[in-house]
């Protein structure tokens, strides 16, 4: 079963310790060793900002374009259709072949299958209290809706 760690929606309350951290620099390695493999581009890459909780680019390749989410504390992949500019998916897609790139430098690729599912198909014994009420209060659709938020 898939496990939600604790801080993985970026939240955490102020007597919990400090969330850990997926490098930006960490994130850019895996995309352009994912796009060299593809045979593609990097096109847009983006650290996390308030309020995403996730790092993001776009890949392109000869007959596709590829958005790419790295959750900004855990290093979780998730692949998605391209939406607006901000790089806001539009809908998870299975990950292409290529996304064993990530994989290989130690990143944990998502399948659209888990990042379809609601929140009660995985293990969050781990989540927080104050993640918690985030859900509560935003009410995700899906694991996916809430491993990479932009929650406020």
């Amino acid at each position: 079963m898939f496990r939600l760690e604790r801080g993985v929606t970026g939240f955490r309350s102020a007597k919990e310790p400090e969330l850990p951290e997926v490098p930006v620099r960490t994130f850019r390695r895996g995309c352009y060793e994912a796009a060299r493999a593809a045979g593609g581009a990097v096109e847009q890459l983006l650290g996390s900002a308030y309020p995403r909780s996730f790092h993001s680019a776009v890949v392109v390749t000869s007959n596709d374009q590829l958005a790419i989410l790295c959750n900004a504390m855990y290093p979780l992949i998730a692949f998605a259709e391209v939406g607006t500019g901000d790089l806001e998916p539009k809908a998870f897609v299975h990950p292409p072949t290529w996304a064993a790139k990530f994989s290989e430098i130690g990143f944990v690729v998502i399948s659209r299958q888990v990042l379809d599912s609601p929140l009660g198909a995985v293990d969050t014994a781990a989540l927080g209290k104050a993640e918690w009420m985030q859900i509560d209060s935003w009410r995700p659709a899906s694991v996916g809706g809430t491993v990479f938020n932009s929650w406020d």
